[in-house]
């Protein structure tokens, strides 16, 4: 079943269970991945796209804790958990650091990388081999480190 698939059937079974969080939350994704299909021109989008869109969505979310706990505004912080924490059900499971090292390591060993210079090149060769699942502020992390 299509990520877009799950998230339909889950906004059906939150209508009918009277979970008005998942509801609001969902309905807000599948709102966002309408708007990208609009924008592509596209009538399907694929899994990919989805998932484009859900960590989009994802990003914002901790961004928007991150600023509501800085203005001390609890009740908003935990609302944006909740939400949080019902989009990361449908992310694919993160990559550990390890993992990522290794992954760093072999591209710079297979780009030749010596410098801070190469980074890019770097980060969009591992950005493409993990397919997604790295955290991208991670992976900058360890690129530098390991290039420095």
């Amino acid at each position: 079943m299509s990520i877009r698939n799950k998230i339909l059937e889950d906004i059906k079974t939150a209508m009918k269970g009277r979970d008005q969080v998942t509801l609001d939350t969902l309905r807000f994704l599948n709102s966002a991945i309408k708007n990208k299909e609009m924008e592509a021109g596209a009538t399907a989008l694929t899994d990919n796209d989805v998932l484009a869109v859900l960590k989009k969505s994802v990003k914002q979310r901790n961004e928007s804790i991150e600023q509501f706990q800085k203005a001390g505004r609890t009740d908003l912080v935990d609302s944006e958990k909740a939400g949080l924490a019902i989009l990361e059900k449908y992310l694919p499971q993160a990559m550990g650091r390890d993992q990522i090292e290794k992954i760093v390591t072999e591209v710079i060993t297979s780009l030749n990388a010596n410098s801070i210079k190469q980074m890019g090149a770097v980060m969009k060769e591992v950005q493409a081999k993990c397919q997604g699942t790295a955290d991208g502020k991670l992976v900058s992390e360890i690129v530098k480190a390991k290039l420095s």
